[in-house]
């Protein structure tokens, strides 16, 4: 692994000291090339007008403003030939995402789904992505059997890399299973309509994703046709309101390309206030607050909580003091679910959660 990031890393480095080679000596030979071209018509127009007097002085001289009014748009060239092969490029990388086929595709006559009542189940669920070079199946699921009924706060912990994220995903059917079922209220997401799926579940992740847009547009994202009131009112749930108006045009003003003008606790509650605000049955935390400094974490923190009420929660957790309180602890090794139960219950066992837990401790 290592040698074939050096190697890729090297190839990479050759790559764009080329190009910045090229970029940096364009310059100079254009003004190099400039400055001969104006010493050959001065060295040449001297000789017409002092040998043959074939024209005057005035001439040369307009003969050498218009060189001047020449040479700057000819230098120009010099720049867009690095330009637009380098725009040629991102064309290129922004139409294959434009015009990637969308893999998860609706089933003809999908079920149609507008409520959640009973249960999410993994039933026997396997996934495997296929690695580049050997081409084989690699597992990082396997034979999940799950059962997370309504209103209930499920939370997946385990080691970096164990499938945790990965079988979130699979509840809003962001990937399909290679084996087994995942199942809502007893039908397979793969039976029922994309759309109708995703708007059963709110997602709160550890980056939020936000757009270039006002803090009104990004949390009503969710639900397009949202008061001014309810917006206000998500936000004071999830502990955003307070700095939103207090920003210079409150909640019309732009929070930056992925909200970058805010702090990551700010872009987590503005995340929070679009969840509170779509309302949704089944919520899916993925590491909300991992990123966190301490007073960040506990408005957060303090913001999912109210999130959470009456709804049924699968979230993801590295730091162990934040799902404390869930009904059932999934612990994920190595794609496998190694244990389950309460909090107390598994320190009780003083199994590989506890072994997490004591690590946090020290």
């Amino acid at each position: 692994m290592n040698k074939r990031f050096n190697q890729v890393n090297s190839s990479y480095r050759d790559n764009i000291m080329r190009v910045n080679i090229r970029q940096q000596m364009a310059h100079p030979m254009s003004e190099f090339l400039g400055t001969i071209l104006i010493v050959v018509v001065l060295w040449f127009g001297g000789i017409l007008v002092l040998d043959y007097g074939r024209i005057d002085g005035p001439t040369i001289i307009f003969y050498l403003v218009m060189l001047y009014s020449i040479i700057n748009p000819l230098k120009e060239f010099s720049k867009a030939s690095y330009n637009i092969p380098k725009g040629l490029a991102s064309m290129e990388r922004i139409n294959k995402i434009l015009q990637a086929e969308v893999e998860i595709k609706d089933k003809e006559n999908p079920e149609h789904i507008s409520s959640f009542e009973h249960q999410i189940e993994f039933r026997h669920v396997s996934f495997a992505y296929t690695d580049r070079k050997s081409a084989e199946l690699v597992y990082v699921l396997k034979d999940i059997n799950l059962v997370i009924p309504k209103g209930k706060t499920v939370a997946l912990v385990g080691q970096s890399g164990s499938g945790k994220s990965t079988m979130v995903d699979l509840i809003p059917r962001y990937y399909d299973v290679q084996e087994g079922e995942v199942l809502i209220d007893g039908i397979n997401v793969k039976d029922l309509a994309v759309h109708d799926l995703r708007m059963l579940i709110g997602n709160v992740n550890q980056e939020a994703i936000l757009f270039n847009a006002s803090f009104k547009d990004n949390i009503r994202f969710g639900k397009t046709e949202a008061t001014d009131e309810e917006i206000a009112n998500a936000t004071k749930i999830a502990n955003a309101y307070e700095f939103i108006t207090k920003s210079e045009h409150g909640f019309d003003t732009n929070i930056g390309d992925r909200g970058g003008r805010l702090s990551g606790g700010q872009r987590q509650r503005v995340s929070i206030a679009r969840a509170i605000l779509k309302n949704p049955p089944i919520l899916i935390l993925d590491e909300a607050t991992s990123a966190l400094d301490t007073e960040s974490e506990r408005l957060v923190q303090d913001a999912l909580e109210k999130l959470m009420k009456t709804r049924t929660t699968v979230a993801v957790a590295h730091r162990l003091s934040t799902i404390k309180h869930a009904d059932e602890i999934c612990v994920l090794h190595e794609g496998k679910i190694v244990e389950r139960g309460t909090h107390e219950e598994l320190i009780e066992k003083e199994g590989y959660y506890k072994k997490l837990h004591d690590m946090q401790q020290v």
